[in-house]
């Protein structure tokens, strides 16, 4: 079991960023995605009903579900503070969770906050599993940023600090053409 206070607060500036940005997308009507909240159970309460210490009660699937602009999506926000991703980020029941969810005709991704860079960048779940093939085979469990595909670094535009829809869209166009 997790303790909620040791990992609780990690990446929250980055999903605040997040949230903002399904919000601008919200008002805009080009989708509805909302975070999905780890689900805890409370242990120690203070006297001004503040919880001081709680568990994980069971595993989260993916950090974020919704729909954008008819299709259905789900992704997960990761941050790391050096220029390789270490692919132990993604559980194996997050990884289960967004396979079974492309299966379905969905749209999954993940969110990397590359902070030492201050880069963001759109993984597309088929780069993911190439990555996770790679290393069930031997080879290395992180993926370097000069591996990535440059096209999938995002960034600000139409008002929005991350625009991942122009990811996604380009993710559904390598999809259609394929």
């Amino acid at each position: 079991m997790s303790t909620w206070s040791s990992r609780g607060l990690r990446g929250s500036q980055f999903e605040q960023m997040i949230n903002a940005v399904n919000e601008k997308y919200r008002e805009l009507r080009l989708g509805v995605v909302q975070k999905i909240p780890t689900p805890i159970k409370p242990v120690e309460i203070d006297e001004k009903r503040h919880i001081t210490l709680a568990y994980f009660e069971k595993r989260s699937t993916v950090d974020y579900i919704g729909a954008v602009q008819g299709y259905p999506v789900c992704f997960d926000a990761k941050e790391c503070n050096s220029n390789s991703f270490a692919l132990s980020n993604v559980h194996e029941h997050q990884f289960a969770f967004m396979k079974e969810f492309e299966e379905q005709q969905g749209i999954s991704f993940l969110l990397i906050n590359f902070t030492k860079a201050d880069k963001y960048y759109y993984m597309r779940f088929r780069e993911l599993s190439r990555f996770y093939q790679r290393a069930a085979e031997g080879g290395p469990k992180s993926v370097k940023i000069t591996e990535l595909d440059e096209k999938y670094f995002i960034g600000p535009k139409f008002g929005v600090q991350i625009h991942y829809l122009e990811g996604m869209n380009m993710d559904i166009n390598d999809i259609e053409r394929e």
